[in-house]
């Protein structure tokens, strides 16, 4: 039998495929290579060279093409990778993708890792004088006349300036150059650590060079990040590279500057609002060893590290690190994966921690480190518990919560109305028969977006206009019911006249750099009213704001989801935490109809850390994660009976293992954009049971007949039941 490659292909199989070398180039494991696949090509990663062939060779095609001349992933993130596609039960093809930025997935040259740099032409000075440009291309023309700019700043400065870049390039009035590299000088003093925060980075500094799990479980306005930077300075001071994690893009460009401006050092981004180019560059650069400093959401967690020295999750309690298609990695645990392989500390950061890190915490297996002071701050933000019920609502908003916005904005001060549900109104009903807009393709109401006179569905983005009457009985009076963000920035528009007020959700978000022009905005000391949804709950730093109303509170109370009370406790703290982080007091006020509730109660009077503990006790007395371990097979497709047969022939295929199974049965949300969805829920006692059972199962599935009519996935640790 001829020694053959063993490669990783994009494709969701639970395979790999051998080919024979190719006849020009040596591939090593973690080369990527160009292979036949089917009719066409394919890029691949080598995971084994020189083993034997499983068929002969007459039925193996040629590798076509050695795309690296050494390999581009190393044998850390090779092994790592192994490991996890064996613990998500993933396809092996896709978790080795997932490594690569987009431009790296192709048969094309490396990017250019020269510090690409802007600078205007003289045409371009001639156009910005005569003021022929508008929008983007002017504003980009105003960046550029005080001198060139590298791309990562323009990054900072002008979020989605490419687009505008692209234009005056072809115009002639802007023309790229190269800038000697240079590290920013420091700009800001680091503040004098609390006692807490000393302590914290002392702990945290002892155990660089070794793996250990560090909570740092600090409440909102301690002064997490300061942490972060007093360490990330002591690891580049040994010459070694740090990852630092966030949950949402919108959090990177004020972490940054901080990054930049405390410590000097040029910061390396990753996540995806950035030109595929300047991803690819960036993990480039981290490979290389050149970037020190590594910034990204999720998908960063995959950046070669080979001068290691730490890795922080910021907000690790955040479900945006679980990736919900494909390849269902957890960026949290992989980060720990990770660290132990590297041998480095890895730090999880939360307000709120999970009750996965805090079981952890409790096994004795992450050690956790507490910030209880809030610097700067004069004292918590008081919480309030507002009873709706026998109130006289306007829009869903009770006469105390209109009151205290008065008091807020009269002050001269900014106040924040959250309510995690966008649009104008959840449901369009008619009161004459009972008919309520409903998608066709989810049979689920569908939301109304006034600004846009739409019906748009939130689960599969079908849209529909606005229908002038009932399409039932013809009634001309269809009345919205519920309030979205949308409704809310109408109600509180109309009810403060002279007070600006913004709402901040995925509708007003859309472009690159709105988020970040938005908050600019609430940065000076005027009043302003906020609307916002979870976007505005995580980590922005708003000096005026000092009033936080929740709207929408009871959502989470009776909730069919076990984790709704963990996310409502996590939700009501972090929003809170928005509330009073400068020298001015802070007030949270909470909307509900069920000011008894038991999780209220003690959130309230005791704070998170007991309401934690006893979510987490429930959750031992009947098994559920973190002390039970779970795994949903999900199936869809255009008919129920195939999703049925499917499920059926899963379940039936794991007969007299050691597990429980739940189902098959229909999904949450039976139907989605047209397709039938059901799932069977596959549950144990500990983690090995589950893995050793579901391994040989999972690589059967596939072959299964009843398989090939449906689309199935499978989630280990699923975080959602839907």
């Amino acid at each position: 039998m001829p020694a053959v490659l063993r490669v990783a292909l994009p494709v969701p199989l639970p395979t790999l495929f051998d080919y024979l070398p190719a006849s020009l180039g040596r591939a090593d494991v973690g080369s990527r290579v160009l292979v036949p696949f089917g009719k066409g090509k394919a890029v691949g990663v080598v995971v084994e060279a020189e083993v034997e062939a499983a068929v002969g060779s007459t039925r193996l095609k040629r590798v076509l093409k050695v795309l690296d001349d050494s390999p581009l992933l190393d044998a850390e993130l090779m092994a790592t990778l192994a490991r996890a596609a064996d613990y998500w039960l993933g396809a092996p093809g896709e978790a080795y993708a997932n490594a690569l930025p987009l431009a790296l997935r192709e048969d094309r040259p490396l990017p250019d890792l020269r510090e690409e740099a802007w600078t205007l032409t003289a045409a371009g000075r001639s156009a910005l004088d005569a003021g022929s440009r508008r929008g983007g291309s002017r504003a980009l023309l105003e960046a550029l006349a005080r001198g060139p700019l590298t791309a990562t700043l323009l990054h900072e400065v002008l979020p989605g300036w490419r687009d505008a870049a692209r234009r005056l390039d072809d115009a002639g009035l802007i023309e790229r150059t190269e800038l000697a590299g240079s590290a920013p000088a420091p700009v800001t003093t680091p503040p004098e650590l609390t006692t807490e925060q000393r302590e914290a980075v002392a702990a945290i500094g002892e155990s660089l060079g070794h793996f250990q799990p560090f909570l740092l479980d600090g409440v909102t306005g301690s002064g997490k990040t300061e942490v972060y930077l007093a360490l990330i300075e002591q690891v580049i001071a040994q010459g070694k590279q740090a990852l630092l994690l966030v949950p949402e893009i919108g959090l990177a460009p004020q972490t940054v500057r901080r990054v930049r401006d405390r410590l000097g050092v040029a910061v390396e981004v990753l996540h995806s609002n950035l030109a595929e180019g300047d991803r690819a560059r960036a993990w480039l650069r981290a490979r290389s060893g050149e970037a020190k400093v590594i910034l990204g959401t999720r998908s960063a967690v995959f950046t070669p590290l080979p001068h290691a020295g730490l890795i922080v999750i910021d907000e690790e309690h955040d479900s945006a690190y679980k990736q919900q298609e494909g390849f269902r990695y957890h960026a949290r645990d992989l980060a720990l994966l990770r660290a132990r392989a590297l041998k480095v500390p890895v730090v999880l950061g939360s307000a709120t921690p999970s009750l996965e890190t805090l079981a952890n915490v409790q096994a004795g297996r992450y050690r956790s480190l507490r910030l209880r002071a809030r610097p700067g701050a004069i004292r918590p933000p008081q919480v309030q518990i507002v009873d709706m019920r026998a109130q006289r609502l306007e829009h869903g908003l009770s006469p105390a919560l209109l009151a205290a916005v008065a008091d807020t904005v009269a002050r001269g001060e900014q106040a924040l109305v959250f309510r995690n549900r966008r649009g104008y109104a959840p449901v369009l009903l008619c009161h004459a028969c009972g008919w309520h807009a409903e998608c066709p393709r989810c049979e689920h109401p569908m939301t109304l977006h006034a600004g846009r006179r739409q019906l748009i569905c939130h689960h599969c983005d079908y849209t529909a206009r606005l229908p002038a009457q009932c399409p039932a009985c013809g009634a001309p009076d269809l009345k919205p019911q519920g309030q979205g963000t949308e409704r809310l920035e109408e109600a509180l528009t109309a009810q403060f006249p002279e007070v600006p007020v913004m709402r901040i959700d995925r509708e007003t978000t859309r472009r690159r750099d709105a988020f970040e022009q938005l908050l600019e905005s609430l940065h000076e000391d005027r009043p302003a009213i906020l609307v916002g949804t979870q976007m505005l709950a995580k980590g922005h730093d708003l000096p005026n704001l000092t009033l936080v109303a929740i709207v929408g509170v009871d959502e989470g109370l009776h909730s069919v989801d076990f984790r709704a009370s963990e996310r409502l406790s996590q939700l009501v703290v972090q929003v809170a935490g928005r509330a009073g982080r400068a020298r001015k007091p802070g007030r949270v006020l909470l909307q509900t109809h069920h000011p008894e509730h038991p999780l209220l109660r003690q959130l309230l009077a005791q704070g998170y850390a007991a309401a934690a503990a006893t979510l987490l006790e429930e959750r031992r007395s009947v098994q559920l994660p973190p002390y039970g371990h779970q795994v949903l097979l999900r199936a869809e497709a255009h008919q129920r009976e195939h999703v049925d047969a499917f499920l059926a022939d899963a379940a039936n295929a794991l007969a007299g293992a050691p597990l429980q199974l739940a189902g098959p049965m229909p999904a949450p949300m039976p139907l989605r954009a047209g397709r039938h969805r059901g799932q069977l829920l596959i549950e144990a006692e500990t983690r090995s049971a589950l893995h050793t059972a579901l391994r040989p199962w999972y690589r059967m599935l596939s072959t299964l007949p009843s398989s090939r009519r449906v689309r199935w996935s499978l989630d280990v640790d699923p975080i959602d039941l839907y």
